[in-house]
């Protein structure tokens, strides 16, 4: 059974496309309010452009677990909104002005509106998954939530910390991005009912997946076309955030490295020369290669995880998604 194209999401996501736009009808029936700013933040945000990875993951894995039921619809929903408050609480915290090269809703609204936006949006999904009577999931989703804010939390404590560790810098990783990963997946599993082994196998998956996700995030700040990415390269170096490739390249080069990219962190900015000699030393040691090397060393954990189920096209499509993760340029 062969695989869909690996750089094709539209195909990967063929047979989930009903549900992903059920997905998207529901964030907008849910962000209805009498207080009009929200529904018009909440189009805002919805037309922006995003790929709505992590419900398709938690709508893909409830297929393989057989699952046929409408809660895959809802808690895909949920799953949503978490994640959409946190991005726009990130890009307060970031100082960030541009979002999928559109204005950042705290750019446009401010960042008392977008602060009361996204603890709007926490709540609104905690509210939708009271609607069906399922408390591992709660309890799970939950969970999620708050250790995604402990991440983003712990990383502030990094910010500008050019000595961060690796093992410092994954732990963000995992909190910020792979464990909600983790739980969609899960969920799907949860929702068809499977037993324990393959459980544990579909939030490994994700997780693995998580992780190479934001692997290769981190890595297109230094190596993606800023008009593909839609906010300028090196944002995380000038928000003082070391990421993989920098942990790297401070490991294996020496000090004139070192004080480009403590001078970058210090000032908060980068100038193009200075740009181009970090981009040269990070292709001369290596690093955004090894970066990129631990991505795939995840990306192929996660489809190792899937072999808890036999073969089907539901799993060929899980199986497709980390490929694609590693092909990303925006």
């Amino acid at each position: 059974m062969p695989n869909p194209p690996s750089g094709d999401l539209s195909q990967i996501f063929e047979p989930i496309r009903a549900d992903l736009e059920a997905v998207e009808r529901e964030f907008a029936r849910h962000v209805q309010s009498r207080v009009e700013l929200i529904p018009q933040i909440g189009k805002y945000i919805q037309t922006s452009g995003g790929k709505r990875v992590r419900p398709a993951v938690l709508l893909m894995a409830s297929r393989l677990a057989g699952y046929t039921g409408d809660r895959a619809v809802l808690y895909a929903s949920v799953v949503e909104f978490i994640h959409t408050a946190t991005l726009v609480h990130d890009d307060i915290i970031d100082q960030s002005d541009l979002r999928r090269g559109r204005l950042a809703v705290h750019s446009r609204w401010g960042n008392d509106v977008t602060v009361l936006l996204g603890d709007y949006l926490y709540i609104k999904s905690m509210a939708l998954a009271l609607t069906e009577d399922s408390l591992d999931v709660i309890r799970l989703l939950c969970d999620v939530t708050l250790r995604m804010i402990e991440g983003e939390l712990y990383q502030l404590t990094k910010t500008g910390d050019v000595d961060i560790t690796e093992e410092e810098h994954f732990e963000i990783i995992r909190r910020k991005t792979a464990y909600l990963f983790a739980g969609c997946a899960q969920i799907g599993g949860l929702l068809g009912g499977v037993d324990a082994e393959q459980e544990r196998a579909l939030r490994e998956y994700g997780f693995n997946l998580g992780v190479a996700f934001q692997l290769v995030d981190d890595l297109l700040d230094f190596t993606a076309d800023e008009r593909a990415l839609g906010k300028p390269v090196g944002g995380d170096l000038r928000e003082g955030k070391i990421t993989l490739p920098i942990i790297y390249l401070l490991q294996r080069a020496g000090d004139h490295a070192a004080e480009l990219v403590r001078t970058a962190v210090r000032e908060r900015t980068v100038t193009p020369e200075s740009w181009q000699a970090i981009a040269q030393l990070l292709a001369e040691h290596r690093a955004t290669e090894s970066a990129y090397d631990k991505a795939v060393e995840y990306a192929t954990n996660a489809k190792r995880y899937l072999d808890a189920f036999p073969p089907s096209r539901d799993r060929e499509r899980l199986l497709a998604l980390p490929d694609y993760v590693l092909s990303r340029d925006r």
